[in-house]
C-alpha cells in the first residue's frame, strides 16, 4: 500500500487530499516539535500542500508569504531528501507565473511575470525545487493549478455566490472573459494518477487546470440555476467600475482593483503537458460539471 505524507492537511486542499488520495495518507503538522523524527520510514510520497493566499485581513507581510511558501518548502523538501521516499509532489500556483492577464495561452514555457508577494514568494520556491539534485530513484512534480474550487472554497467565487444569490445585481456585465480553473476533485483524480505513474513521468513543471475554460457570466448561470432565481447582470460603463474599484482599495468594499481583475481577466492555461505524461485524453469531471458541483456545495452549506 502506498503510504503518503501530506503536509498542509487542514487547509482547502489538503482536507479533500486527505480524504481521497488513494492509499494510506497521514498529515504531517510540522508546528509540533521533533516533527522530522517521526517520520515514517515506509512512506512514500511527500505532498506539500502548505502556503499562503488570502490575506482577509490585510495585514500579511512580505515575510509571511516567503516563510510559508518558500522557507517552509526548503525545510520539507530538505527532508524528502533524506527519507526513503520516491515522490515529492509540491502545490505551487499558476500565479508564479502570471496573476491577472495574458494574451496568450499559459505554458510550462511560459515566462514568469509573477506580481504579488504571494505569486513572487511561489516562484522562489519553484526555482528553489529546480536547482536541487534528485538523487537517483527520486522525483520531484511540480504542480501549478489554476483557481482551484470545491465545497468548503472561501475564495472569490463563494463571493460571487453570495453577491448573487443575495438577489444583489451583478455589475460587471460590461466586461466579458474567459478563465481556466479547476475542480477539487479533477486535482485529486491526477494526484492518484501521478503517484501511480510517476515511473514514466518525468520531474518537473507541470500546469493542471480543467479541459475547457468558463466565463464569469456562465458562472453567474449555474449559480442563477442552482439558487433557482435569475441573477440581474447590470452593464454600467467600465470606467465607472474601474472608479469604483479604486475607491475599494482605499476602503472596505466588495470590489476592489485586485477582485476585478480577478473576476474579468482573461487567463488561459493549457493542461497538455500533464495529460500527455499521463497518457490521458481528459479529466474526468467537464468545467461546467465541476463548477455546478461547487456551486450546489454553498447552496447546501446555507
Amino acid at each position: 500500500m502506498i503510504k503518503t505524507l501530506l503536509f498542509g492537511s487542514n487547509g482547502f486542499l489538503g482536507s479533500h487530499l486527505q480524504s481521497k488520495v488513494e492509499g494510506e495518507v497521514i498529515g504531517v503538522n510540522i508546528r509540533q516539535q521533533n516533527w522530522q523524527g517521526n517520520i515514517p520510514e515506509d512512506a512514500n510520497v511527500f505532498i506539500n500542500c502548505i502556503g499562503k493566499a488570502h490575506d482577509h485581513k490585510g495585514t500579511a507581510t512580505e515575510k509571511d508569504y516567503y516563510f510559508a511558501n518558500y522557507e517552509l518548502v526548503k525545510v520539507i523538501f530538505e527532508e524528502f531528501l533524506t527519507s526513503n521516499a520516491q515522490i515529492f509532489i509540491h502545490i505551487s500556483s499558476i500565479a508564479a507565473v502570471e496573476e491577472n492577464e495574458r494574451n496568450e495561452v499559459l505554458t510550462e514555457n511560459s515566462v514568469a511575470n509573477p506580481q504579488s508577494y504571494y505569486g513572487k514568494s511561489k516562484n522562489a520556491a519553484e526555482e528553489y525545487l529546480l536547482k536541487q539534485t534528485l538523487p537517483s530513484g527520486k522525483k520531484l512534480f511540480i504542480l501549478r493549478p489554476s483557481m482551484i474550487h470545491g465545497e468548503g472554497d472561501k475564495g472569490n467565487l463563494t463571493l460571487l455566490y453570495k453577491i448573487i444569490s443575495k438577489g444583489i445585481p451583478y455589475p460587471l456585465g460590461a466586461f466579458q472573459n474567459s478563465r481556466t480553473f479547476i475542480s477539487v476533485d479533477n486535482v485529486v483524480f491526477l494526484m492518484n494518477e501521478i503517484i501511480k505513474k510517476h515511473k514514466e513521468m518525468e520531474s518537473g513543471i507541470y500546469h493542471i487546470t480543467d479541459d475547457e475554460s468558463l466565463s464569469t457570466q456562465k458562472i453567474i448561470e449555474i449559480i442563477g440555476t442552482a439558487i433557482v432565481k435569475k441573477p440581474l447582470i447590470l452593464s454600467p460603463p467600465k470606467f465607472l467600475i474601474n472608479v469604483l474599484a479604486k475607491f475599494g482599495d482605499m476602503i472596505s468594499l466588495p470590489i476592489n482593483s485586485k477582485r476585478l481583475k480577478k473576476m474579468t481577466s482573461n487567463l488561459i492555461v493549457s493542461n497538455h503537458k500533464i495529460k500527455t505524461a499521463l497518457k490521458i485524453d481528459s479529466l474526468p469531471i467537464t468545467a461546467e460539471d465541476g463548477m455546478k458541483k461547487t456551486i450546489e456545495s454553498f447552496n447546501n452549506s446555507k
